[in-house]
C-alpha cells in the first residue's frame, strides 16, 4: 500500500469517528450540517454516512432526511460493559483468592481460537510470576482454555479446534481430540480444569468457570504455579476455593445458579 493510500484511510477513519462524535454530541443532523461539520463536500459525507448506516452504527431518523446513532453503537458499548463488569467483579476475589492460595490467579476470556489473560494478581508465594495479561494462549494447553472450550457446544468446538490444531507445546501436551475430549468431560464433572505441565514444563494450573446473568460460561479463573510446590494433590485442595471464587464472580455478574 503506498503513503497515500495508507494516509486515506487514515484519514478515513478519523472523519468517521468525528461523525459519530458528532452524532453523539448534537443529535439527529442532516447530511449538508455534517458536511459542513468535517470541512468535506456534501457528496463526501453522504458516503460517510451511507458507510456507517451499512454497519449499523447511524440509522436516518424517519423521513425527516437527519441521522443519528444506530443500534449497533449500543452492541459496542455493550462488549465494552460486559468486560468492565467482569473485570469489575473479579478483581476483588482474584486479590483475596491469591492471598489465600498463594498462587497468581488469572482471569481469562476466549477469542477467537485462543484463551486471552485480561487481568492477574500475583500470589504471596510467586516469585518473579510471568505476565499474562494480553497473552493469547492455546485453549487446548492450558486450564482457562480448557473451561473456555468444555462448554462450548460440540460443533463450536470441532470448528474452533479444527481451525486452531492441537498443537504440541511440552511432552504431556494432549494433542489428540479423543484425549482432550475425555479431559474435558473430566472438567465438567469436577467443577474445574486442569493442566500439568502441559503448557509449559514446570508450570501447573487449575480453572474454574465464570458465568454471565444467562449461565453462559464468559471467562475462566485460574491459579497456576511452579509444579514443585503447585503439586496434584495441592492443586485438588486449592479447588473448591478457586471454584468458589469463580461462583462469587458469576454472581456478580448475575447469575442465580
Amino acid at each position: 500500500m503506498s503513503n497515500s493510500q495508507d494516509s486515506g484511510g487514515v484519514q478515513s477513519v478519523d472523519r468517521a469517528i468525528t461523525v459519530l462524535e458528532l452524532l453523539a454530541r448534537r443529535g439527529p443532523s442532516r447530511v449538508t450540517e455534517v458536511a459542513d461539520e468535517l470541512g468535506v463536500h456534501k457528496s463526501t459525507a453522504f458516503r460517510l454516512l451511507g458507510a456507517l448506516e451499512a454497519r449499523g452504527l447511524v440509522e436516518q431518523d424517519g423521513d425527516r432526511g437527519r441521522y443519528q446513532l444506530g443500534f449497533g453503537i449500543v452492541r459496542l458499548a455493550g462488549a465494552v460493559t460486559a468486560r468492565m463488569d467482569l473485570s469489575r467483579c473479579a478483581r476483588p476475589v482474584c486479590e483475596r483468592l491469591a492471598a489465600t492460595l498463594g498462587e497468581t490467579i488469572n482471569v481469562a476470556v476466549a477469542r477467537d481460537e485462543h484463551a486471552v489473560n485480561i487481568d492477574q494478581v500475583q500470589g504471596t508465594a510467586a516469585v518473579a510470576a510471568q505476565n499474562w495479561v494480553g497473552r493469547a494462549t492455546p485453549l487446548h494447553a492450558t486450564s482457562s482454555g480448557k473451561i473456555l472450550l468444555a462448554y462450548l457446544p460440540k460443533t463450536r468446538r470441532a470448528d474452533l479446534l479444527r481451525t486452531a490444531g492441537l498443537a504440541r507445546f511440552t511432552p504431556a501436551t494432549l494433542v489428540t481430540r479423543t484425549a482432550l475430549e475425555r479431559d474435558l468431560v473430566g472438567a465438567v464433572s469436577r467443577g474445574y480444569a486442569q493442566t500439568i505441565e502441559e503448557y509449559e514444563v514446570g508450570l501447573n494450573a487449575i480453572a474454574a468457570p465464570v458465568r454471565d446473568g444467562r449461565g453462559d460460561v464468559v471467562a475462566a479463573v485460574s491459579a497456576s504455579g511452579p509444579a514443585y510446590r503447585f503439586t496434584p494433590d495441592r492443586m485438588t485442595e486449592c479447588a473448591p476455593v478457586l471454584v468458589a471464587g469463580a461462583d462469587e464472580i458469576s454472581h456478580g455478574l448475575g447469575w442465580l445458579g
